[in-house]
């Protein structure tokens, strides 16, 4: 049996190769790919070969094929059928952090399967959900504060979400793109452009990807705010103003990032539990609104430039009917 997936092979060129797959042994599941999801920010840094070589051991994800910068086989949202494996798995939906491939092997330990009620597609959001939740362990949000999360890409949706069901918390999502706004309005989340972004905001999210984000959250944090910075720049570079008021405000500006479990629930729960409880809190069926696509699996190398190259893109989801 062989298996086709997807590589990166130099900057912005991806094309499908076929490679063996053998039988699963004891403790693993043979796991044919019915949807994954592309993360437009991570993948979009592999695309174009902008991963930091100081990073390169810790952005490597499971199942990842070749290594950084070329030829690389990466992605971490698929979703599909045990085709293989032990009685309780056959014929389950589960998620696995794996690339864009047909089909896959996997440890039973990596299979997570879904809740009964979640469909399939929806569940590539998995991953950005565990990011969202993590976001939110490490800011500790607060009954009644006032709270801004700059970037409405996919991430930000979702944390803007999850901070809105803080009691009495007031959450107002920032962009600079106003096509957010009626997104933000049908998931029921007060919206602002950049330039009319409130201050004082006590907690801020910043997800923009954009160092004048950051730097519009320093300017409407409150005294002694929170800044939780959940962007990664690869090797781009992040002009910072710490100048001004930033130290007579005592803000506190907080790094996050979802290859460790937020201090607050290190040790309380595992990576495992957190995943689970993400793929529990997709439960929710207006989380369709953040998905594009679908590309057929077989368009996908041609595909590739153009879906992360789309403004105002989300999710983007591929399918392998």
């Amino acid at each position: 049996m062989t298996a086709r997936a997807l590589w990166t092979m130099a900057p912005g060129q991806c094309a499908l190769r076929e490679e063996p797959l053998g039988a699963p042994s004891d403790g693993e599941a043979l796991v044919r790919t019915l949807w994954s999801g592309i993360s437009r920010g991570t993948e979009s840094l592999v695309f174009q070969g902008q991963v930091p070589e100081a990073e390169f051991d810790r952005m490597r994800c499971p199942m990842m094929g070749g290594a950084f910068p070329f030829p690389v086989k990466y992605g971490y949202s698929a979703v599909g059928l045990v085709e293989d494996g032990p009685a309780e798995l056959a014929g389950r939906a589960v998620f696995a952090l794996a690339p864009h491939q047909d089909r896959f092997i996997a440890p039973l330990s990596m299979l997570h399967p879904l809740p009964e009620n979640l469909p399939p597609r929806r569940a590539v959001l998995a991953a950005n959900m565990e990011t969202a939740l993590n976001i939110i362990w490490d800011a500790s949000p607060l009954a009644g504060e006032r709270a801004m999360v700059i970037g409405a890409g996919v991430v930000g949706l979702l944390v803007a979400l999850l901070l809105s069901q803080v009691p009495a918390i007031k959450v107002t999502l920032v962009d600079q793109n106003p096509a957010r706004a009626a997104l933000a309005a049908a998931l029921g989340l007060a919206f602002a452009l950049a330039d009319d972004a409130p201050g004082d905001q006590e907690l801020v999210v910043h997800a923009s990807g954009n160092p004048a984000g950051l730097a519009l959250a320093i300017g409407r944090a409150a005294n002694e705010a929170r800044i939780i910075e959940a962007s990664w720049f690869g090797e781009k570079p992040c002009a910072v103003p710490l100048g001004g008021a930033f130290h007579s405000r005592r803000l506190r500006l907080i790094s996050t990032q979802v290859g460790q479990v937020a201090a607050p629930m290190r040790g309380r729960r595992t990576h495992a539990e957190r995943l689970a409880l993400a793929l529990s809190l997709l439960d929710d069926a207006q989380l369709d609104l953040l998905l594009d696509g679908p590309t057929p699996f077989a368009l996908l190398p041609a595909a590739m430039p153009h879906i992360l190259g789309a403004p105002g893109a989300l999710c983007h989801v591929v399918s392998y009917a």
